[in-house]
């Protein structure tokens, strides 16, 4: 794989805290798998702005340099990428599943594959070897399962948390690392001008369910007695009434907050 050519997109993360501006985690996975594919011939790429020192975490990484599209701020990042890499020899481009900044809607490695007419792996958790154009790559499917696919090149791929962990960035090779900015016509992104963000919610917690297989288990299910002794029960209770007490029942189980 030493004449592999592969590109690795990277973006701003944020930290699930506080905020601040840091290399992001799964862009970090795709910059690990890429150095352990091609090595020093990996070549990162970002489209934006050039003056986010959180960038030089992923030079941190061993990398000589970043190369950056630059563009306005909010600008759509799409069809800048697609024209570099339609105009590149790239084989294999590889992302994170979705930003942690900005729209953030995963959508980006599917629309690049569909405009540059190459192939999209999802979930790429490894690449195990190449041979007459074509990659034999392993995808991570739910429940730690894995399935072995043939993919032929060039070919876009995103991985997640499936993919090896990414190395420690050290301070020195961040600092001595070259960012290299190219200037492009960059195009506004009016979907995002027009968006309204806002911090993100978590999830309503789902009651639990009991799930019985067998004829027994739903008998004991059906017959065993509440292990906590608060519950109520409601006998010609008015509609007022029951409202209250469904009510009351979400907020302790915690699905409205």
């Amino acid at each position: 794989m030493t004449d592999l050519q592969v590109v690795t997109l990277v973006s701003v993360g944020a930290h699930p805290t506080s905020g601040r501006p840091r290399r992001a985690e799964q862009d970090a996975r795709a910059v690990e798998l890429g150095l352990r594919l091609a090595g020093e011939r990996l070549q990162v790429l970002h489209a934006g702005d050039p003056q986010q020192e959180a960038l030089r975490a992923y030079l941190g990484m061993g990398l000589e340099q970043i190369k950056i599209l630059e563009q306005p701020a909010h600008g759509d990042a799409l069809p800048v990428l697609a024209e570099y890499l339609a105009d590149s020899s790239a084989q294999l481009v590889l992302t994170g599943s979705q930003a942690e900044t900005g729209e953030g809607s995963g959508m980006l490695p599917y629309l690049l594959a569909e405009q540059l007419g190459w192939p999209l792996v999802v979930g790429l958790a490894a690449v195990e070897q190449i041979s007459n154009g074509v990659a034999q790559v392993l995808q991570a499917l739910p429940r730690g399962q894995r399935r072995r696919l043939r993919v032929r090149l060039p070919f876009v791929a995103s991985v997640d948390n499936a993919a090896p962990s990414a190395r420690q960035s050290a301070f020195g090779p961040a600092r001595r690392g070259a960012l290299t900015i190219e200037k492009v016509d960059g195009q506004a992104d009016s979907l995002f001008a027009d968006a309204r963000l806002q911090p993100a919610r978590p999830r309503p917690k789902r009651l639990k369910v009991i799930k019985a297989k067998t004829g027994a288990e739903r008998m004991k299910a059906a017959t065993a007695k509440a292990a906590g002794g608060g519950g109520q029960v409601l006998a010609d209770a008015t509609p007022q009434a029951g409202a209250e007490a469904i009510f009351r029942l979400l907020l302790e189980e915690g699905v409205l907050r």
